[in-house]
């Protein structure tokens, strides 16, 4: 959620931090701060709103300094405001939080007992008042942070500063992400990859409960029993023009035009061309896999819809039967795993903690786990028995695009490979599909070419308030994941449902004034039984707009606008189909001049649960 960043060198360290904060804003945008080490004292400068708001305020406030740490704030605990954003200061201690303190009323209520005053409505405070307090004992600056961290439940990623050590900081983490990124001389800790990259990509990561303490020439890396340990590091790779936006007016625009090439390097690398046969060697090993009796597919969000088509490749390719769950149930409802259970998490950044704590939960009661993530050495990738990633490269919109094609790929081979290794699926039909497959980056990049002819859809309708999503079988949920979208950048109220649900209830809404978007590509068994629903809303005078298949002479005649599609295996029409709502989604919200890569109330990776 929130964006962290820390910084020791001979750079000028509000620059750097400035930088980074610019690149991690996407995590959260209600308010941001700095800490800088200016000669013996911390200087600390917050403000609401949006980061351009802090550089207004830093502009005539002349801060120099090689030490210090930055803030941008998603609000869990207090409304965005000055007093609530980040850093927090306490006496000797300044820190920056992502992450949630559960029991920080039962600290606070203890704290202010003993006389301590409070002045934001923060968790995070606390957390500088429980290291103070270590310190005002006499303990030094790492048994400091050990005392007060042992003591929170919930989430955390620190950055913490003190006045009297001016020649370091130190991070630590419980349940949220934070990297280390080492250079020469100067050391950064970060939320995440992309505020970094620009100075360094030897990369390493903290693991729960550890302790940094950064200096300019190094970190050391203490356990929870305050022993050394030796942490190596690697390489990312990541570029830094990988995080810019290359021209384009939005990095989500950017990210709709990328998902041809991350389909590519996501697809090609597990095909073996000359049998046309999928390769995964992440999973060659795993001999259980083809004693998979049960599939759980867990994920939230868009994520959440990529499991949804995943439940219908997974029992039509391999003939498993699926389970598909929000992240944030699975471990509420007791339930059932047997050791035959394959479940598989789904998450772009990999740092989800519903999921991550969903697939914990699966671990712990006898499951294999192959998680489908996006970044390498995230925690869910780290903590899965065995790990697909997918290589969309990083995405900065917070409303997910190329991330979710990527994922329904890997849903794809996953498929392909679990019916091979079960014998359930013939080897035609699996060479017919990877064939398939590798058309479809070229599709897509004939449907890109032509997303102009949605901006007249979007300019019609981009004024209504509500928007109704219909779809049938595995296109079902692309109508949701395109609900979403509308809602998630236009704040537009849209839902999606089945096609077939239509006359049991949603049918009451639909008037004049409610465009339907029907995603209504041929081939589908259901297609005829789509059309009697398109009849049912014209008869309502409901707006139809349909997502259709080129060649396609009868759907045209029950809408009012329609967007053509190339024509494709019913199987693989998601990822043709999503394309277009993504861009529609997109287009209205330009029109409505909304933030679309930073869409109000939302964070890109919700690493608190």
């Amino acid at each position: 959620m929130c964006g962290i960043i820390g910084y020791i060198g001979d750079r000028d360290v509000l620059e750097v931090i400035l930088e980074g904060l610019q690149r991690l804003e996407y995590r959260g945008y209600d308010s941001a701060g700095v800490a800088v080490m200016t000669g013996d004292d911390l200087e600390v400068v917050k403000s609401a709103g949006k980061l351009s708001n802090l550089r207004d305020k830093l502009r005539d406030r002349h801060l120099s300094g090689r030490l210090g740490i930055g803030h941008t704030r998603w609000a869990t605990h207090g409304k965005p405001s000055e007093t609530n954003a980040h850093p927090h200061r306490h006496g000797n201690i300044v820190i920056v939080h992502n992450g949630i303190v559960e029991n920080y009323l039962e600290l606070k209520r203890s704290l202010m007992l003993e006389g301590h005053e409070f002045y934001s409505e923060t968790d995070t405070e606390v957390i500088a008042h429980l290291i103070q307090r270590a310190f005002d004992t006499g303990y030094d600056f790492v048994h400091a942070v050990k005392i007060a961290v042992s003591r929170l439940e919930g989430s955390f990623a620190l950055g913490i500063l003190a006045t009297s050590e001016p020649d370091r900081f130190i991070a630590t983490k419980r349940n949220s992400p934070l990297v280390i990124g080492c250079g020469k001389d100067e050391q950064f800790i970060a939320s995440d990859i992309p505020a970094i990259v620009n100075y360094t990509r030897e990369i390493k990561h903290l693991e729960d409960d550890e302790i940094a303490v950064v200096t300019r020439q190094k970190v050391v890396i203490y356990d929870r029993n305050l022993e050394i340990v030796e942490r190596s590091s690697h390489n990312v790779t990541w570029s830094p023009i990988m995080v810019e936006k290359l021209g384009y007016k939005h990095f989500m625009l950017k990210e709709i035009h990328e998902q041809p090439r991350a389909l590519i390097d996501t697809i090609m690398e597990r095909v073996d061309k000359s049998t046309n046969r999928i390769i995964l060697e992440e999973l060659e090993n795993v001999s259980e896999l083809s004693q998979v009796s049960k599939v759980v597919l867990l994920g939230c969000g868009t994520a959440g819809h990529a499991c949804m088509v995943g439940k219908f490749l997974i029992e039509k390719l391999a003939r498993i039967p699926v389970e598909v769950d929000l992240s944030s149930e699975y471990r509420y409802r007791d339930p059932i795993v047997l050791p035959d259970t394959l479940v598989v998490p789904i998450s772009q950044s990999g740092e989800t903690a519903d999921t991550l704590a969903a697939m914990n939960e699966a671990k712990g009661r006898g499951a294999i786990t192959v998680a489908i993530c996006n970044v390498i050495d995230s925690t869910i990738a780290r903590s899965a028995d065995h790990v697909l990633f997918t290589h969309a490269g990083p995405e900065i919109g917070v409303a997910s695009t190329k991330a979710f094609t990527t994922q329904l790929a890997m849903l794809y081979l996953l498929s392909l490979y679990l019916g091979r290794k079960n014998g359930k699926l013939p080897l035609e039909h699996e060479h017919d599909i990877v064939l398939g497959l590798l058309r479809i980056p070229p599709l897509i990049s004939s449907v890109l070419d032509r997303l102009v002819e949605l901006d007249n859809i979007s300019h019609r309708f981009f004024h209504c308030r509500d928007f109704l999503y219909l779809g049938r079988g595995i296109n079902y949920p692309i109508a949701l994941e395109g609900a979403l979208k509308l809602k998630e950048i236009s704040y537009i109220h849209a839902e999606g449902y089945a096609a077939g649900e239509m006359k049991h209830g949603p049918i009451a809404l639909i008037d004049e004034h409610m465009p339907v978007v029907v995603v209504a590509p041929m081939g589908s068994r259901t297609h005829e039984k789509i059309l009697s629903n398109l009849e049912e809303a014209k008869a309502r005078n409901g707006k139809v707009i349909g997502i259709i298949t080129e060649g396609d002479h009868s759907t045209p005649q029950f809408c009012d606008e329609v967007f053509s599609l190339p024509l494709c295996a019913e199987v693989l029409s998601p990822l043709l189909t999503v394309i277009p709502l993504q861009y529609l989604a997109y287009s209205i919200a330009v029109l409505l001049g909304t933030d679309v890569d930073q869409p109000r109330n939302l964070a890109k990776s919700v690493t608190v649960e």
